[in-house]
């Protein structure tokens, strides 16, 4: 299937689903992916097929492609909606990522006060004071819970580090209320394995845990691009609603990506 990789140090902007007009901010190499997850539904491909001997951006060449690029985007009277840490992996591992944050709010504040800065993160090393210390920072801390099942996570997210579902709700938990978390669902199947995570089974731990998090808000959505797993399928409208429902009857704020 068709998967891509992002420009670096800075990419877009592009319009995104859920958060608008966003600028992205890559602090991974253009040449390749860094990531502690290894999704079978990654649009960027699978970690072995996206290998590359290139390191993380540094903090000066990031400073100045952003400012560079904010410059130009209001010279042409474009205001991104947001600022958001993404690109070709996770963007907490970067070592530089603590003054990242920092600078982007600095330059955003130059260049584009009513931008957002958010951050994409799978959330493996949100326990990292640094790194909690930074995403408490941004404006929407968007955090990775796929499911609380240990089986399926390693079937579908597949940890290149240890990860322990209670650990992570704990951190999550932690940040009293400054997170968002995003869960994608779909169905179909791959290695003959069935992925489908939009049943009961599924939903009913996860929004337990969403009541032990206590996030300011949820989005649920589903595949909508090309992923290194040729036959997983999108997770029906029907579905989807249905569990935004559920998020919303429990009293957490719940937004819907089809």
């Amino acid at each position: 299937m068709s998967t891509f990789l992002n420009d670096s140090p800075v990419f877009g902007p592009v319009h995104s689903r859920r958060l608008g007009i966003s600028l992205g901010l890559n602090l991974m190499p253009s040449t390749g992916k860094i990531c502690t997850f290894d999704c079978i539904y990654c649009e960027n491909g699978f970690n072995e097929s996206r290998k590359t001997d290139d390191t993380y951006v540094d903090l000066d060449e990031f400073r100045q492609a952003l400012e560079q690029k904010l410059k130009d985007l209001k010279g042409q009277n474009i205001t991104p909606d947001v600022l958001t840490f993404a690109g070709n992996g996770e963007p907490t591992e970067s070592p530089i990522f603590p003054e990242a944050v920092d600078a982007a709010i600095k330059l955003r504040d130059a260049y584009a006060p009513s931008a957002k800065i958010a951050v994409l993160s799978n959330g493996t090393c949100a326990g990292r004071p640094e790194v909690h210390r930074a995403l408490l920072k941004v404006d929407d801390n968007i955090l990775k819970l796929d499911t609380v099942d240990p089986q399926y996570i390693r079937m579908l997210d597949r940890p290149q580090v240890a990860y322990d579902i209670h650990h992570q709700i704990q951190t999550f938990a932690s940040f009293n209320g400054h997170a968002i978390i995003q869960t994608i669902f779909l169905r179909g199947t791959y290695n003959g394995r069935n992925f489908d995570n939009t049943s009961q089974r599924f939903v009913r731990p996860w929004l337990e845990a969403l009541k032990e998090i206590k996030p300011s808000g949820v989005t649920v959505y589903t595949i909508a691009r090309d992923t290194p797993a040729p036959s997983l399928e999108k997770a029906p409208k029907d579905v989807l609603d249905k569990i935004a429902k559920q998020v919303k009857d429990s009293g957490i704020a719940c937004s819907v990506s089809y």
